[in-house]
């Protein structure tokens, strides 16, 4: 395909999705009601499901991800070692640029579980 063509379909594409945006701001339902709940009486019970389920189910998937994500960061850690021990002095310089990002996306993992739970430990003091 031409340039040209690539051009007008994306121009054709970007007025096609502004389009569905605005029909579909435009045809959202809203559920009005007059009774409103007072908020002392909500619970943190629905239905069988309790509080402390949600919460033990999330810790668990963060802890699962968090573990994941540390032995991957090792190994990568490890490839891109040994590549740099073994690569020539071109080799070493794209490494090199390499180990910034790779650093901080490690630092992100290893400390995910703090910023977790400095998030849930703010959330959860919020009072009403």
């Amino acid at each position: 395909m031409s340039v040209l063509k690539l051009q007008k379909m994306q121009k054709v594409l970007v007025i096609l999705i502004m389009a569905i945006m605005v029909a579909s701001t435009l045809c959202t339902v809203v559920l009005a009601s007059d009774a409103v709940p007072n908020p002392k009486e909500i619970t943190g019970e629905a239905g069988s499901v309790k509080n402390e389920t949600i919460v033990n189910g999330g810790k668990q998937i963060v802890y699962i991800l968090q573990t994941v994500g540390i032995v991957l960061s090792v190994i990568v850690l490890i490839v891109i070692g040994i590549k740099y021990m073994m690569g020539s002095a071109e080799e070493k310089a794209e490494y090199k640029k390499t180990f910034m990002p790779y650093i901080i996306g490690a630092a992100l993992i290893f400390a995910a579980s703090v910023f977790a739970q400095v998030a849930y430990d703010f959330f959860t003091g919020i009072t009403a």
